[in-house]
């Protein structure tokens, strides 16, 4: 089968690798109908990912077909469609019991596939922990529809819910790429008093503008003053900053009220600065860290039910044997890319 692999730094390739097969009782085959690139697949690639294992199949986003599952996996049956989540976790260590999943201490726990173990942008892919890896999609929703569940929308889920948003607060978000649409639709279901975006790029903010037009958009020069004039406080009640820019860290905190909670999402290829004497007196609360994926069949309810649609975020297709063509495209924002949807090679046979 064909596999984008991960060879070296700055280096990947489009290989012939074996078809995946069963490694134990709670694994599960599924053959791949659609895939996506994310920008933590880039980060592997210019080598700011350092558990990444050379010679691994990349790609952590996709939905497809169970081919074949183990002994002890009960949730999902062969023929059945699925969301693959891009943790694989156990279910039962102590960080799992409490959600936690992102540091399931399982040998694969945590962000394994396309990182550690083999992923998705292929034909097959083998998912450890089936029975918590694989959520059943719903007749009434399409592949696409669900293509974002396991990864960028779960993370926008997840910093929304640990963000603590109410009603009556204004919220910042940095950064309107894939994952920061996500996390501002997902915001958007707690309904607050104000939704604020910053994008330097034109032609996302145009995006945006167009598909949401209620959000309040500004840009990175203009956005302290910006917000504290679109709040009652001082500043956003809740900053969630998604960018992962060289100044965007430092904006997150500076933009955000005294006492409010700042939920730092994105990656960064550098060491980012916390000046504490700068900050005293701000008693700001950050949260950090990986995405809790344990949410996906409650995403796909709403997904279901009409609460969410990414659909228009999927702007450009290629099949997997094109998949370099895709990430030319993807990392150079160019055409107005938004998120590819990888889909079979041109030759697979169903």
């Amino acid at each position: 089968m064909l596999a984008y692999t991960y060879v070296g730094p700055e280096r990947f390739e489009l290989l012939e690798k074996p078809r995946p097969t069963l490694c134990d009782e709670r694994d599960a085959i599924v053959r791949v109908t659609l895939g996506s690139i994310c920008t933590s697949d880039l980060h592997i690639k210019h080598g700011s990912v350092p558990r990444a294992v050379p010679g691994i199949t990349v790609g952590h986003e996709m939905v497809g077909i169970v081919e074949e599952v183990g002994s002890a996996v009960r949730s999902v049956r062969p023929g059945q469609r699925v969301a693959v989540n891009v943790e694989t976790f156990c279910g039962e260590c102590f960080f799992c019991r409490h959600g936690y999943v992102n540091n399931c201490t399982a040998p694969d726990g945590g962000w394994a596939l396309g990182c550690r173990i083999d992923g998705g942008q292929a034909e097959y892919v083998r998912v450890p922990h089936a029975e918590q890896g694989l959520t059943p999609i719903p007749d009434t929703v399409s592949d696409e529809a669900a293509l974002l569940v396991g990864d960028v929308l779960a993370t926008g889920y997840w910093a929304t819910r640990i963000s603590g948003i109410t009603p009556d607060d204004t919220i910042l978000i940095l950064g309107a790429g894939p994952t920061g649409l996500c996390t501002m639709l997902c915001a958007r279901l707690h309904r607050p008093r104000r939704l604020i975006v910053c994008e330097p790029d034109p032609v996302r903010a145009a995006f945006l503008r167009t598909h949401w037009p209620d959000v309040l958009l500004t840009t990175p020069d203009a956005c302290h003053d910006f917000t504290l004039a679109h709040s009652e406080h001082g500043g956003a009640d809740v900053v969630i900053e998604v960018a992962g820019s060289p100044t965007s860290f430092r904006s997150a905190w500076e933009c955000a009220r005294p006492n409010a909670t700042v939920t730092v999402v994105a990656l960064y290829d550098t060491p980012q600065v916390l000046p504490l004497p700068e900050m005293y007196g701000k008693n700001l609360t950050f949260k950090t860290g990986g995405v809790d994926g344990c949410d996906c069949a409650e995403i796909l309810g709403l997904i279901a039910g009409g609460q969410l649609d990414t659909t228009p975020l999927i702007t450009h297709h290629y099949p997997l044997d094109r998949i370099d063509e895709a990430y030319r495209l993807f990392e150079s924002h160019a055409d107005g890319v938004i998120k590819v949807a990888v889909t079979p090679p041109t030759n697979a046979k169903a």
